[in-house]
């Protein structure tokens, strides 16, 4: 008498398709990845409270995330009377939180470097907005990468290596084209911050096309912070001179890769 084949447990599932055979799929995420980023939520959960908690004594009912000028002109006239007593906090706080931004992909971070401009001023300001941003795009590249990358390729593996195929043939000029659309707003940060590590995209071009490609547009939004009580909208920060200005520089950025490819 034969011995009848016995199931064992599996996290995959078994389903079979119209012509009888069985397919195994599972969950695209390891353990190991599921737990790496609950850490990063961790992690972050600990720096946001013990931000709040080393802050002094006080009524703080307007701190909360700036989504309107109006929002913001509030955040900005509480936090002058700390920031000249209390600069450090102020400076750890508005760091946690402007990378806590954008590591999740919350909008609103253009109100935070108009804040900068607001309370540190231009040359301050601009480089507290590209330290942030540049750290807060890097946490969001290593996250993507570490859980966003599997659930793509898991959903669209011939789509994913399409893409894949193509930088790897700009390779050679892949630093001037990931300048060129941090300089411009061709494509939301955030879109370039999550599809840099699942296409590719070395982190070293990452990190350096994003400190430094953020340079123009950080310092128009800090310099129109300085000003804010003229501000109405986000819209009045980016007129068609300003636009124009950032899209020539990114040209000029990747003019030499556009160059050496139409040589001979």
């Amino acid at each position: 008498m034969e011995n009848e084949p016995t199931s064992s447990s599996s996290p995959s599932s078994m389903r079979s398709n119209s012509g009888g055979e069985i397919i195994q799929s599972k969950f695209p995420l390891t353990f190991l990845e599921m737990a790496g980023a609950s850490g990063v939520v961790l992690f972050f959960a600990v720096g946001l409270a013990g931000v709040y908690l080393t802050l002094p004594d006080s009524d703080y009912s307007f701190l909360k995330l700036p989504t309107t000028i109006e929002d913001l002109h509030i955040l900005r006239d509480h936090l002058e009377q700390y920031t000249s007593d209390y600069t450090l906090q102020v400076l750890v706080g508005y760091c946690t939180v402007y990378i806590f931004m954008q590591t999740f992909m919350i909008p609103g971070t253009v109100f935070m470097s108009l804040l900068a401009g607001s309370l540190f001023g231009v040359s301050k300001g601009v480089a507290l907005v590209v330290f942030a941003a540049t750290a807060g795009a890097s946490s969001c590249y290593f996250l993507s990468k570490l859980i966003g990358r599997p659930l793509i390729l898991s959903l669209w593996p011939d789509k994913l290596v399409f893409f894949q195929d193509q930088v790897a043939k700009r390779r050679g000029g892949l630093l001037n084209y990931m300048l060129f659309l941090r300089l411009t707003p061709t494509l939301p940060n955030t879109f370039i911050n999550v599809a840099s590590p699942i296409v590719d995209v070395p982190y070293h071009i990452f990190f350096l096309a994003t400190s430094i490609g953020l340079i123009p547009a950080a310092y128009l939004t800090v310099k129109a912070g300085i000003a804010l009580g003229e501000l109405r909208s986000v819209g009045d920060l980016y007129d068609i001179r300003s636009i124009g200005t950032l899209f020539l520089i990114g040209l000029v950025s990747i003019a030499p890769t556009l160059m050496t490819k139409n040589k001979p």
